[in-house]
């Protein structure tokens, strides 16, 4: 159960518009890092509108933020550069070298950052293992590579347990 830990989010929630910054940037978070492909739009596609205007709201509030991907340069840095952000390209998530990297470009401390994604067993693990703050949304679309659709079935195993070790804090 303890490697099972390494695996849980620090938050659930259904998407990055239910996740409540504002509240985050008051706890003392400084940075959110992201996923980009089905945590901020679906697979292979290009930043819209909506990304463009989320990324200006966080900067609003305060945020500085850093994109990573375990993709390539050329999908990351177009995605990048529409929402004005800087990015780490090839990550191997779940190492925790790409969110070392990110906090060190944004000047930021493990403390006050943030990561967001949508598969546990490389955004969240990755993210754990950087000590920083886990969330983990739920996936964009379920059109995905059959590679990632194989570690959604033991994605379910563990957001079982997620959600059994959250009901048992409930109670008490």
């Amino acid at each position: 159960m303890i490697f099972m830990n390494k695996l849980f989010p620090d938050l659930y929630k259904k998407d990055i518009y239910n996740i409540d910054f504002k509240k985050l940037y008051n706890r003392g978070f400084r940075a959110v890092l992201f996923d980009i492909d089905n945590t901020l739009t679906t697979h292979g596609t290009r930043a819209n509108r909506a990304n463009i205007e989320f990324f200006k709201s966080l900067r609003k509030i305060g945020f500085k933020t850093c994109l990573i991907s375990n993709n390539k340069e050329k999908r990351v840095a177009p995605f990048a550069k529409m929402v004005s952000s800087p990015y780490i390209y090839k990550a191997n998530k779940p190492s925790k070298k790409g969110y070392l990297k990110a906090m060190d470009i944004l000047n930021v401390k493990k403390e006050e950052t943030v990561f967001v994604g949508d598969q546990i067993f490389t955004d969240i693990w990755g993210a754990n293992n950087a000590e920083v703050y886990s969330v983990l949304v739920n996936p964009i679309s379920p059109k995905e590579e059959i590679q990632i659709v194989l570690k959604r079935f033991f994605e379910k195993i563990v957001l079982f347990f997620y959600k059994r070790k959250l009901s048992k804090r409930k109670k008490k």
